[in-house]
């Protein structure tokens, strides 16, 4: 191998890497996430810090610091004695909840104007239910637009297998 003669395997990796394909990095399924049930067994007083919190919850910690920082959160989370953020099976639970609102398309502004309500403790029940009653109205609006573009997309369907069954009918020869 006079080629490589002189010179250090570092300096032979770093010469030829721009011709390696770079690696390719997977994420590992996440089966760690925390349902609403499963947060409702846990035992108190446990804690877990942004990392843990974000990989339970299915966010980024980015998220999670927004949430906190937008007023999402019911009380301020928690810190550990260095100053990290330290999170409480009840702040997992609320983000869950936090969670299946944006997932069905509640505005920040709405899920702010929630937590406000929620914060505020008893007496507010009513406007809480009729924010949340709101929300499900517009999920069912929503709902029923994608059931019509569903019905749409298998009209198509059908029409494409008819015009395909009809293609295999007619290139089969006849006895």
């Amino acid at each position: 191998m006079r080629f490589f003669s002189g010179t250090s395997a570092r300096a032979r990796r770093t010469r030829f890497a721009a011709y390696r394909p770079a690696p390719q990095r997977t994420r590992k399924p996440n089966n760690k996430r925390l349902t609403w049930s499963a947060l409702q067994g846990r035992h108190c007083g446990v804690t877990y810090s942004i990392a843990e919190a974000a990989e339970s919850t299915a966010l980024t910690p980015d998220t999670l610091r927004y949430y906190e920082r937008d007023g999402l959160m019911l009380r301020p989370v928690g810190r550990s004695a260095t100053g990290h953020r330290r999170y409480t099976d009840a702040d997992l639970t609320w983000i869950t909840l936090l969670n299946c609102l944006r997932g069905t398309g509640m505005p920040i502004r709405d899920v702010r104007r929630y937590a406000e309500l929620v914060r505020a403790g008893d007496g507010t029940e009513q406007d809480r239910l009729d924010l949340l009653r709101t929300h499900r109205r517009h999920v069912l609006a929503q709902l029923a637009e994608v059931q019509e573009h569903l019905g749409a997309i298998d009209r198509k369907i059908g029409i494409y297998t008819e015009k395909l069954a009809g293609l295999d009918l007619e290139r089969t020869p006849s006895a």
